[in-house]
């Protein structure tokens, strides 16, 4: 008995094999890519910071102060597979960026307001938050990112 269905090639196995060039990246979707990945390595700063600050000063607090660290360090590494996958055009990055860049608007609007309102700050949060939402829901990037 042989299974003559699955010895023939998909579309996508004979493009490969007929040395066609793979679909190029929506521009859009790269910008995307670019964006998140820039969050993911300021992240990574913050985390270095952290660090800096917990072994050179005292905190009120040694546990919350890890518990910042090691969200901080969530984070990072969260931003950086959102970002790698986005460029591979997975469908489930619309999600997980939608998602970050809510809460990173939450917390520039805080950055506007309060006891300690640091506006610089929350204009670098709020930019690249809007910027992200828009390419998101751009139709280049919604066809790239479709579950088929």
């Amino acid at each position: 008995m042989t299974d003559e269905m699955n010895d023939t090639p998909t579309s996508d196995e004979s493009s490969v094999s007929s040395g066609a060039r793979p679909a190029r990246r929506p521009v859009l979707l790269v910008l995307l890519a670019i964006i998140v990945g820039a969050e993911a390595l300021v992240m990574a700063g913050v985390v270095l910071w952290l660090v800096v600050e917990l072994l050179t000063d005292r905190p009120a607090s040694y546990e919350t102060a890890m518990a910042i660290l090691v969200l901080a360090a969530i984070a990072a590494v969260f931003l950086a597979f959102v970002a790698v996958h986005t460029l591979r055009a997975r469908p489930w990055t619309r999600a997980a960026t939608l998602v970050w860049q809510l809460l990173q608007i939450v917390i520039a609007i805080g950055c506007f307001q309060g006891l300690v309102a640091s506006p610089e700050v929350g204009w670098y949060l709020l930019v690249p938050a809007v910027l992200s939402l828009v390419l998101l829901f751009s139709p280049t990037v919604v066809a790239a990112t479709r579950r088929l």
